[in-house]
C-alpha cells in the first residue's frame, strides 16, 4: 500500500477490474433470491448534480449490501430521453448556430437529438461510474431504445383497444413558450401577487348591469355566459336574461350553476369554457359554445377582434384601458392567486381547449390506490403515502400528447380517404379499411408515459422473458419526493395494469441536497456544487460517505464542506490503520483467527464490539436506515478499532512473545477485514484497495465477500475490559488536570475493588502503556499523590512524578510576580484622584475590571503554591 491515501491513484483501476470481472452482472439464478433496483433514469440534458450523487449512492449501498448477502442483485441503469427538456436544449443549441428546428425538418432534428443522446447520455454513464455505481452496464437502457419503444407501442395500443386511451377536445394546460400541452403534474403552482378586476357587463335590455370579478380580463373576449349561484337571491331575477359582452358585438346569457361561490368577488363570474377548466365543465353542463381567443404562442387570435395579434398581457392592458374609458371597470383590488407555470421553462400556462390524447384514469387509479392502502407498496417514510393517495384520489384524465418532435410518436394513423383513425403496433402506409393513404399523428407521448413502464419494459416486456419472470416485481425504488405523482404513481398503476402486480415493494424517499445555509441548490442562486469536482479533489468515497452519513428517509440534507473534510479524514484513518496492521505482517506467523484458542481481554472486547456493530448494521440496513448504519460504522472504526484496539494490540505486537504477536496480528487482520466488508457498500473504492492487500482474504474481491452477520461475542470478558478502559480514561483525566505531558510517565498504584484484581493483573500491561505508566503496583503508596476512585480500583499517581515540583514552583512564582505587578499598577491608578477626575468612565471601568481580574489570579496562584499535590482528585 502507498504511504498516503490518494484515491486518484487507484479508483480508476479498481473500477476497471470490477468491470473486467463482471462483478456487476446479474442473471436469473434459481439458487439465489433476486434483489432488484431500477435506477431512476437521469435526463440526457447535462451533467449529474448533487441530488443524483445522493440518490445513486443510496442505490449502490443497497445493491452492494444485498450482493454481499448472497442475493442475485440487479441494479439496472439507464437514461431518459426527457422529451420537453431535451428538445428545449437542442433548440437553444441550434439558435446559437443560427439554425431552427423547422429548418432542419423532423428527420434532421431527430438525428440531432440522437447525437445529443450519444454525447450527454455517454457522459452521464461515465459520471455514474466515477461515483462507483455497481450497475449492470450490459443492461444499460434508454427510454427511446427499440425494445422499450416496443413496450410503449403495446401499452398504448392495448389501452386504446380497451377504451382507456381516447382522443378528444378537452381543456388542457398549454405552454405558450414550449408550444405543447402539459399534464397536470407538469404544472407548478405558486401564490402570486395579482389583481381582481371588477367589470360591468350591461344587461341586453338596458336595465342596468351585472358586475363580474376576474383575474384574467383578457379572456373575456371568449366569454359565452355569466354565471351566478342558483341560491343567491341577489341575482335570481337576472337568471335567463342576457348581457352585452363589452368590446364585442356578442350577447351572452346569465345562467345559474352551483359551481359559483357566492362569497368570491361579486358572486357573479364570467364563463370562458375555452380557457378555464372549471368553466369548461360549466359550459358542458349548459351547452355553451367554445370560443378560443388565444393562439398557441399566447397571442390573441382572430376571435379577439381589434385586439388580434397582441400578446396576452398587452391585450390585458388595452382591454382594461378600454373598459375604463367606457366606465365599465368598476374597481381593481389586490389579490393573491395561484398561477401555474411550465415545470421546464417557467412560462405561465394557459388553459386551452385542444384536440389531444388522454388516458382515462378512474379505472387505473383504483387498484394503484389499493396497492398502497393494502401495504403491497410501502413508502419510507410513511407520511409520503398522503401525497401519493391525494393525487390519485383527485386525479383527472391524463393528457399524454405533446406537440413536440423528440419522443415516442403516437401510433395513430389518419386516413385521408375514409377518415378512419387506426392505432397500430406496427407502421402503416395504407388504411386497413379502405386502402387509402394514411398520415401518422404528428405528436409525441408525454415523457412520463414511457418512464411509467420502466420497471418492466427494461426487462423485456411485452415478451414473456426469463428476466421479467425472475426480477419483477423489483424490491425497492429510491427517488426524491418531488416526482411521487410524476413517476411513482404512474409506475404503480402501469405495473398493476400490465403486469398484474405493483412494480416494487418499497419506495425509499430521499430528501433534497441543500447548501450549507439550507437553500435549495439552483442555477439562479449559483449555489450548485458539481459532484465531479468534489470527486476530483477528494475522491468518490469521501463524497459518498459525507452524503450518506446521518441521512434519514424523506429528510433533506445539507452539503457542508466540513463534512467532506471529515469524511476525507475518515478515509485517511482507515488507510493508516490498514498500513499499520500490514506493516506487522512479517513479525507474525500468519495464524488464522479460527485456530486461536485463548484470546486476550482486549481481543474479546474488540470481537464483541465487532459483533455488536455487525448486528446493528444488518438491522439498520434491512430497515433502510442507511444513515444510522454509516454512523455506527464510523464510531466502530474510528473509536473502537483505531483509537482503542490498535493501541491495546501494540503491547503484544511490540512484545517478545511471538505467540502473542501472532494472536494480536490475526485479530487485527480479522477485525479490519470484517470492518472493511461492512464499510464496502458505503466506500467501495478504498475498501477494495485495502482488502486486496490483506492476508487471509475470504473472496477474490471484497464485492463478492460475505457480509458479516453473526460474530461470536464475549460479553462478560468484554465488560471487564470496558472497566479497565474506564480506569485508563480516569488516569488520563487526572494527568490532564495535573498538567502532566504524555512524555512524563509515572508509577501507577492500585487497590482493586471487589473481584477486579485478576482482571487488573491480566490487563496491567494495557494500563501501563495507555495510561503512561512506568509500572503498575497493587498497593497504596506512602508519598503524596493524585488519584481517583474508579469502579475497578482506587488509583494513586505520585505527585512528584506527575510534576517537577521545583520547576513548577518556580514557574508559579514568576507568574505571581507578574500578576502582583499588574495588580499594584491598577490599584495605584484607581487610588489617584487626578486619574479618577480626568479619565473617561470607560477607562476607569476598564481599570476596575483589571483590578478584579488580577486579584482573582493572585488568589489562585497563591493557592496553587500552598497545595502540596496537583489535581483536585487527591485521595492521599
Amino acid at each position: 500500500m502507498e504511504k498516503s491515501y490518494e484515491p486518484k491513484n487507484f479508483e480508476g483501476a479498481v473500477y476497471a477490474e470490477w468491470l473486467k470481472k463482471k462483478y456487476f452482472s446479474a442473471a436469473p439464478n434459481k439458487a439465489k433470491k433476486p434483489f432488484t433496483i431500477m435506477m431512476p433514469p437521469p435526463n440526457i440534458t447535462g451533467r449529474l448534480h448533487m441530488g443524483h450523487a445522493l440518490n445513486n449512492s443510496i442505490q449502490d449501498v443497497l445493491t452492494r449490501y444485498k450482493r454481499m448477502k448472497g442475493f442475485e442483485a440487479l441494479w439496472l441503469p439507464g437514461t431518459d430521453h426527457a422529451s420537453i427538456a431535451t428538445e428545449l436544449k437542442i433548440v437553444e443549441a441550434l439558435r446559437a448556430e443560427g439554425k431552427t428546428k423547422e429548418g432542419l425538418g423532423r428527420e434532421g432534428f431527430l438525428r440531432r437529438a440522437y447525437e445529443w443522446n450519444d454525447d450527454y447520455g455517454g457522459r452521464i454513464v461515465e459520471q455514474l461510474k466515477s461515483l462507483g455505481c455497481s450497475c449492470d452496464w450490459d443492461r444499460l437502457a434508454f427510454t427511446m431504445d427499440e425494445k422499450l419503444s416496443a413496450a410503449v407501442l403495446e401499452v398504448f395500443a392495448s389501452l386504446y383497444e380497451e377504451g382507456l386511451i381516447y382522443r378528444g377536445d378537452r381543456i388542457v394546460n398549454w405552454c405558450p413558450a414550449c408550444k405543447t400541452a402539459l399534464s397536470d403534474a407538469e404544472v407548478e403552482h405558486a401564490e402570486t401577487a395579482s389583481h381582481l378586476w371588477h367589470m360591468r357587463y350591461p344587461l341586453a335590455d338596458g336595465g342596468g348591469y351585472i358586475t363580474v370579478a376576474t383575474t384574467r380580463p383578457e379572456t373575456m373576449l371568449g366569454d359565452t355566459a355569466v354565471a351566478v349561484n342558483p341560491d343567491d337571491p341577489r341575482y335570481a331575477a337576472l337568471v335567463g336574461k342576457s348581457v352585452a359582452l363589452p368590446l364585442t358585438n356578442r350577447v351572452i346569457p346569465v345562467i345559474a350553476d352551483s359551481y359559483v361561490d357566492k362569497t368570491f368577488g361579486t358572486g357573479a363570474v364570467k364563463i370562458t369554457p375555452a380557457h378555464d377548466p372549471n368553466d369548461f365543465e360549466v359550459g358542458a353542463r349548459h351547452g355553451l359554445p367554445l370560443i378560443s381567443v388565444l393562439d398557441d404562442a399566447g397571442r390573441v387570435n382572430s376571435n379577439g377582434g381589434r385586439f388580434a395579434g397582441l400578446d396576452r398581457y398587452e391585450a390585458r392592458k388595452q382591454i382594461l384601458a378600454e373598459l375604463q374609458k367606457e366606465n365599465l371597470l368598476e374597481k381593481t383590488e389586490k389579490h393573491n392567486n395561484s398561477v401555474g407555470r411550465c415545470y421546464r421553462c417557467g412560462a405561465v400556462v394557459e388553459p386551452m381547449v385542444k384536440k389531444q390524447w388522454f388516458v382515462a384514469m378512474e379505472t387505473l387509479a383504483k387498484p394503484a390506490i389499493e396497492a398502497v392502502k393494502s401495504g403491497k407498496v410501502k413508502f419510507l417514510p410513511k407520511r409520503f403515502e398522503k401525497i401519493y393517495l391525494h393525487w390519485l384520489q383527485n386525479i383527472r384524465d391524463w393528457c399524454i400528447s405533446r406537440q413536440l418532435w423528440w419522443g415516442h410518436r403516437i401510433p395513430a394513423y389518419y386516413c385521408d380517404k375514409c377518415g378512419k383513425v387506426t392505432v397500430s403496433r406496427r407502421g402503416l402506409t395504407k388504411c386497413p379499411d379502405c386502402g387509402g393513404e394514411v398520415k401518422r399523428d404528428e405528436d409525441v407521448l408525454d415523457t412520463w408515459f414511457s418512464s411509467a413502464l420502466w420497471p418492466f419494459s427494461t426487462l423485456g416486456y411485452p415478451q414473456k422473458t426469463e428476466d421479467l419472470d425472475y426480477f419483477y416485481p423489483t424490491d425497492a425504488l429510491v427517488t426524491a419526493y418531488d416526482i411521487i405523482f410524476f413517476w411513482v404513481a404512474r409506475m404503480v398503476f402501469s405495473g398493476v395494469k400490465h403486469m398484474g402486480e405493483p412494480p416494487f415493494k418499497t419506495v425509499f424517499i430521499n430528501g433534497l441536497v441543500r447548501d450549507a445555509t439550507g437553500r435549495k441548490m439552483s442555477k439562479t442562486l449559483n449555489n450548485g456544487i458539481d459532484p465531479l469536482e468534489i470527486i476530483d479533489k477528494y475522491g468518490a468515497d469521501p463524497l459518498r460517505f459525507s452524503l450518506l452519513r446521518g441521512i434519514t428517509p424523506g429528510s433533506d440534507t445539507r452539503f457542508i464542506p466540513e463534512k467532506i473534510e471529515a469524511s476525507r479524514n475518515f478515509m485517511n484513518k482507515i488507510w493508516n490503520a490498514a498500513r499499520f496492521v500490514l506493516q506487522n505482517k512479517d513479525n507474525c506467523d500468519g495464524i488464522e483467527i479460527g485456530k486461536i484458542k485463548n484470546f486476550s481481554y482486549a481481543d474479546k472486547w474488540i470481537l464483541t464490539r465487532l459483533s455488536d456493530a455487525a448486528s446493528a448494521v444488518n438491522r439498520y440496513m434491512d430497515r433502510y436506515e442507511i444513515g444510522r448504519a454509516a454512523d455506527r460504522l464510523y464510531g466502530f472504526v474510528w473509536d473502537d478499532f483505531c483509537d482503542w484496539y490498535i493501541e491495546l494490540a501494540k503491547t503484544d505486537l511490540y512484545g517478545a512473545d511471538k505467540a502473542a504477536r501472532s494472536r494480536a496480528f490475526a485479530v487485527l487482520v480479522y477485525v479490519l477485514r470484517e470492518a472493511l466488508k461492512m464499510l464496502h457498500p458505503f466506500v467501495p473504492f478504498v475498501t477494495e484497495e485495502i482488502y486486496k492487500n490483506l492476508p487471509n482474504k475470504d473472496a477474490e474481491s471484497i464485492m463478492i465477500a460475505p457480509f458479516p452477520q453473526k460474530i461470536k461475542a464475549y460479553k462478560k470478558d468484554a465488560a471487564g475490559m470496558q472497566r479497565v478502559m474506564e480506569l485508563i480514561r480516569g488516569i488520563r483525566n487526572v494527568r490532564a488536570e495535573s498538567g502532566a505531558p504524555p512524555s512524563r510517565r509515572t508509577a501507577i498504584y492500585m487497590e482493586p475493588q471487589g473481584d477486579s484484581e485478576n482482571l487488573l493483573r491480566a490487563c496491567a500491561n494495557y494500563i501501563e502503556k495507555l495510561a503512561y505508566g512506568t509500572g503498575v503496583y497493587f498497593k497504596k503508596p506512602s508519598e503524596r499523590c493524585a488519584g481517583l476512585i474508579a469502579e475497578a480500583a482506587a488509583v494513586y499517581l505520585p505527585a512528584a512524578e506527575l510534576v517537577d515540583t521545583a520547576a513548577e514552583n518556580e514557574r508559579l512564582q514568576r507568574e505571581l510576580a507578574a500578576v502582583i505587578f499588574e495588580l499594584n499598577r491598577a490599584a495605584a491608578k484607581l487610588a489617584n484622584e487626578g486619574f479618577i477626575k480626568k479619565a473617561p468612565p470607560a477607562l476607569i471601568a476598564e481599570e476596575k475590571e483589571k483590578l478584579e481580574k488580577y486579584s482573582a489570579l493572585k488568589e489562585k496562584l497563591e493557592k496553587s503554591l500552598r497545595e502540596s499535590a496537583p489535581g483536585k482528585n487527591s485521595v492521599c
